[in-house]
Parts: structure tokens; sequence; C-alpha cells
């Protein structure tokens, strides 16, 4: 069945829109879900980032029982560990049998006993790999130099030339020794533009379906044009968003600077900065054709029929894109994924945190993303004037584009 669109000239259009939109975030801001939800992610991203700082604070930390003659390796063991960038500390055990039970309840990462020449590692499960290469460089020096000394040969300069002979390495380009933390935050901000345009994105069409089922729709458009309603429905929810990703963000930040996980504010800054741009061409990109989506049912049993294949575009895009950023950010795949206008959104600021994309990409997947979302919103706007007011069975895509 169809109503026909009734002339709506009371509201000026900048009014209609403005009224619409904060319709929609006064609403959505007060729900309890959204009060709850933002709450709920927050108390985690802080056990997360505690738990984080716990154990980057005792990673690299080793509490190593010295049990007999081993007793005077305490020194050289911290010098060699500490090389490899391993922290070890050690503590004399005067009874095996309490070392032993020391290592079984975790006191002890590790129980040496014997002598250097003829070390033994009394261990609860596994040996980290890093410790037992320590060990043993330190009990193959110990053998070499008897075998020095056997020899004649001065084991001490014999090992000082030794351990001064170094390979010669010329880099054609300077390792970035922040290159770690700067794909991590953009892993996280690719994390949470997904999880904003998918969940804000499908509550537009929601809201759609939901006007339609309940004929709200037809009193709204008794006062305003269609592509009014469209536009403040979607600017509402999408700074609803916006606001729920700043506070994630904000408060990830600052928590995560507190607790020492993250070191590069500014990069971090930067990336949400970028985070937000990205956002905002993303959301309109994809609400557009969620509201369209959804004007094409008129009950919510049927809207996930026709906003599934958008979610799973982004879904497709989302997981490959991932796994190619953390396999290798500056890989040609990478690059030409985040230059796709339906994934920029998600996969550029990634490559952009973690310093691999070029200017010239950022600016051409900008412009390409702002035509796609311009030529989406005006498809999906003409989608949804013509089936917004059509109840009953599913309507064609064809059909609404048609009129």
């Amino acid at each position: 069945m169809s109503t026909p669109i009734r002339e709506a000239r009371s509201v000026r259009p900048l009014t209609a829109v403005r009224l619409v939109a904060r319709r929609e975030l006064n609403t959505r801001l007060r729900t309890r879900s959204f009060v709850i939800g933002t709450g709920v992610i927050l108390v985690v991203l802080a056990g997360y980032l505690l738990l984080q700082a716990s154990l980057f604070s005792g990673a690299d930390r080793k509490e190593i029982g010295l049990s007999g003659q081993t007793a005077a390796i305490s020194e050289p063991l911290k010098a060699a560990a500490a090389q490899i960038g391993e922290e070890v500390d050690t503590r004399p055990v005067a009874d095996a049998e309490q070392g032993r039970q020391q290592v079984a309840d975790g006191e002890l990462d590790a129980l040496l006993s014997g002598n250097t020449a003829d070390l033994r590692v009394l261990v609860k499960s596994d040996l980290d790999q890093q410790l037992r290469a320590v060990l043993n460089q330190l009990a193959q020096q110990e053998v070499l130099k008897a075998k020095l000394s056997e020899a004649g040969a001065d084991p001490e300069q014999v090992l000082g030339e030794v351990g001064a002979t170094q390979v010669s390495v010329t880099e054609i380009q300077p390792p970035d020794p922040e290159r770690g933390q700067r794909l991590a935050i953009g892993l996280i901000m690719v994390f949470l533009l997904y999880m904003s345009i998918t969940t804000y994105g499908a509550l537009v069409a929601q809201g759609v379906v939901e006007e339609k089922s309940s004929r709200v729709v037809e009193i709204l458009l008794s006062t305003v044009r269609p592509w009014h309603l469209l536009l403040g429905k979607v600017i509402g929810l999408g700074l609803v968003g916006l606001t729920q990703l700043l506070i994630l963000a904000g408060a990830g930040l600052l928590m995560s600077t507190a607790t020492g996980v993250l070191t590069l504010s500014g990069v971090a800054t930067e990336t949400l900065l970028w985070g937000l741009l990205w956002y905002l061409l993303g959301f309109f990109l994809y609400a557009t054709i969620f509201a369209a989506a959804g004007s094409l049912v008129s009950r919510q049993e049927d809207a996930q029929s026709v906003v599934t294949p958008v979610s799973m575009v982004l879904v497709i895009g989302f997981v490959v894109g991932l796994n190619l950023l953390l396999q290798d950010p500056e890989s040609t795949a990478s690059a030409v994924l985040s230059m796709i206008p339906l994934l920029s959104p998600v996969l550029m600021p990634g490559r952009i945190a973690a310093g691999v994309a070029a200017g010239w990409e950022i600016g051409l997947a900008v412009l390409l993303t702002a035509a796609t979302a311009a030529l989406f919103t005006w498809l999906g706007g003409k989608v949804y004037q013509n089936a917004v007011l059509r109840t009953g069975s599913r309507i064609r895509l064809t059909d609404a584009l048609r009129g």
C-alpha cells in the first residue's frame, strides 16, 4: 500500500533538519542502554589497561634461584640477560627442596644447581627461550675457558677478542622504535571505528523501520520533507556515535597514558583526530545506505534481511584489512584496500597511525570516500523518499529507485 507524500512547507529546511537531529540526539543519549553500554565499555577498558600495565611491568623480569656453586654466576647472569633486554633477579637458595617448592608455587621462574660448566635448571613447565640462550652461553663460556687454559692461552683475552667481534650492519632506512605502539594505536582506532559505524548505522535502519511500522513517519512527513527527516536522523544518530567515540577514545587515551601502557600520547591524539574525520565520512557513507535499506521493509523481523548485505561488506573488509595490517601495513594489498571508499573509513586510520600512509594516498582516499558518500546519500535519499511511506511486503530496490 502506498501513501502519497504531502508537501511540507511549514518548517524551513535547516530548522527541520536541526529539530529532527536534536530529537534523535536527546532521545538516544538519555537512554539507559547508551549510558550503561558506555559505562560497561569504560570499565572493561580500564580493567584491560590495568592488566596490561601489570603484565608489562613484570613481563621481562625473571626471578632465578641459585643453589650451591651457581651462586658465583649471579652477576654474569644479570649482565648477559641485560644484553638481550631481559631483567633477572637472583636469590640464593640454601635448601634444594625448598627451592623446588618455590618453583612449583611460581615464586621462582627457575632454580639453578650444579656448577657453571654443568648447569642444571629446574622450571615449573617450560624454560623461557631467551633465558635458555643466556644460560647456554654462560655454560659454553665456562667450558671454553677451561679448554683455553688447558691449551695455555689466556681465556679472558681470547673471550674479550671474540666478544668484540661484531658484524657490520648498514641500514637503508633506520628502524622506527615506535612502530609497535603506532600499529597498536592504529588497530584500536580501526576497531572503534568499525564498531561505531556498524552499531549506529544499524540504529539508523532500526529507527526508520520503527517509525514506518508504527506509522509515526506519516505524522512527521506532514511537517517535514523526507530528505530533511532522513538527514536529521543521520546527523542526530551520527552525533550520538561521535559522542560515544570521543568518550571511549579520550578516556582510553588518558588511562593508557596514566598506566604507562601508552607512551606516544602525541601519536594517539593525532590518530584520534584523524579517526573523527574518518568516522564522519564513514558514517555518512553507510548511514544513508542503512536508512535506505530500512525503508524497504515495514517490520523489524524483515530488517535483518536488508541490513545484512551492508553489514557484510564492513565485516569482510574489517577482517581482511585487520589481518593485512597485522601482517604488513606497508603491503600493496593493505594500500589498495584502504583506498576503496567502502573500506577507507575503517582501514586508512590504521595505516595513518602506523605511519605508512603517504600524503597523496590519504588525500585521494578522502576525496574518493567523500564523493562516494555524496553519491550514496543521493541514491539513499531517493530510495528513502520513494519507499518510506509504502507499507506491506518488502519493496524491491529497483522499484524504490524508479519511484
